[in-house]
């Protein structure tokens, strides 16, 4: 497998100075997703701003782990919501030019 877009959790751990029991955490909430190749455990550069998100929501904020799913999810819906209402404001303009 193609590992460019992979980074170690042992790296990752390592450089940002979290336990990997709290990526596995992140992992058991589904909040992420851990690819194993070569029997090493990866994460998606992908996901790298996310987790971030989530290290600061736990640690900075004291926020725990049923609360970072909730407000994660959230957050996930108003984005969502926002991009629809981009696609809709586009489409009303194509409109007001009539």
């Amino acid at each position: 497998m193609d590992t460019t877009q992979l980074i170690s959790i042992q790296q990752f751990c390592t450089h940002y100075n979290v336990p990997i029991k709290f990526i596995n955490a992140l992992q058991e909430y589904e909040l992420i997703e851990i690819t194993i190749t070569d029997n090493q455990d990866y994460l998606q550069t992908n996901q790298l701003n996310a987790i971030e998100k989530m290290m600061r929501m736990h640690y900075d904020l004291d926020i725990n782990f049923e609360g970072i799913d909730a407000i994660y999810n959230l957050l996930k819906q108003v984005e969502q919501l926002q991009e629809e209402v981009r696609v809709l404001k586009n489409k009303l303009s194509v409109y007001e030019g009539f």
